[in-house]
Formats: C-alpha cells, sequence, structure tokens
C-alpha cells in the first residue's frame, strides 16, 4: 500500500477523496455542484489569454445563466447547444437574466472564433476553461478521450448573486435535453 498516497481535498466546499498512483488519478466526490452552493472563484478566459476574467466576480450582484459544453465546434454544441441560448438572449434577458455565459474546456482563441461563427457577440459571452479547473470545482469533468482528454459534461445553471438556483445536469454527460435553452427556468 505504500505506492498509494491519499490526501482529502475540498473543492467548491466539498471533500473529496483523491488516489494517486503514478500519475493514475481516481477522485471520490461527493457530488456535483449543487441548488444553494456559492459559485466557486475561478478564472476563465475571454478572447486571448491574458484577457483573464473571474467567474465569480461576474455573478456577484446578478442574475445569469452559465451552460457547460463538451466542446466548441462540436455537433451538438453547435448545432443545437449554444444557437439555442442565442435565439432565446432576448427573452432570457427579458425574464430578469443579465448575462448568458458558455463555458467549454477549449482555449480562448478558440472560444472566441466559435462566438463570431454563430454571431454569439452581445448575446452570450464565451469563456475557456482552458486546464478544466472550473468544470473539476463544479464536479462536471469527465474524460473524453475522442475530443482530447478532459471535457465539461454538458450542464445549466442559474446563479443569482454567486449563489446557484438551478442547476441542470445531462444525464448521460453529454446529451442535449435538460440543459437546453428552452428547459431553463428563469
Amino acid at each position: 500500500m505504500t505506492q498509494y498516497i491519499s490526501r482529502a481535498i475540498t473543492v467548491a466546499g466539498r471533500s473529496s477523496l483523491s488516489y494517486f498512483n503514478r500519475g493514475f488519478h481516481i477522485s471520490l466526490t461527493n457530488m456535483a455542484i449543487q441548488v444553494g452552493d456559492k459559485l466557486p472563484s475561478v478564472d476563465l478566459y475571454e478572447n486571448t489569454p491574458s484577457n483573464k476574467v473571474n467567474i465569480a466576480e461576474i455573478a456577484a450582484g446578478k442574475k445569469i445563466i452559465i451552460f457547460g459544453v463538451p466542446g466548441a465546434f462540436t455537433p451538438g454544441c453547435s448545432k443545437t447547444h449554444l444557437p439555442g441560448y442565442i435565439e432565446k438572449a432576448e427573452e432570457l434577458k427579458s425574464k430578469g437574466i443579465e448575462e448568458i455565459i458558455c463555458v467549454s474546456v477549449n482555449d480562448a482563441f478558440v472560444m472566441s472564433a466559435w462566438g463570431k461563427d454563430k454571431q454569439a457577440d452581445g448575446k452570450v459571452r464565451m469563456l475557456a476553461d482552458t486546464n478544466a479547473v472550473f468544470a473539476r470545482s463544479l464536479d462536471v469533468a469527465i474524460d473524453l478521450p475522442v475530443l482530447g482528454g478532459i471535457r465539461s459534461k454538458r450542464f445549466s445553471m442559474v446563479v443569482d448573486n454567486g449563489i446557484v438556483k438551478e442547476v441542470n445536469i445531462e444525464p448521460d454527460n453529454t446529451g442535449l435535453s435538460c440543459s437546453l435553452a428552452d428547459r431553463i427556468n428563469v
């Protein structure tokens, strides 16, 4: 057993027990972010790697929607998920949503290009979670080798002044059902 090192860590207020063995990592966490949890303070990137923004600071004093996707320019994300929020942006904002934010484990340049391609400007803010720090802090990180490794499960949430009021994580992690724009309650 001396080959195993174990330690308890805390992510977004929940403890996690992790086992490390020669680079192999298994995490046993209590559960993903839930209604009533405080949004973690994590830096994301907008447009370029030098433009760092903190998601908790963005959420402070506002009612926002954050939705996460497995990858920019992927079929479900590009054909359904992001376009749904772009199309419903005006309607959602008329109901008190101040910002709609799309987060993906991609680099800032890719997220910016994807936003331009989908004409998201002024409707959906495109933020890059370059090292999956945000996805891990919400406990929605998933290993998707077909997309190059660690990505985000597909999810949506309503956050009011930094507190999660609604969270929808796709039951199969990547499907298109409960996290879509027409299913979110604001």
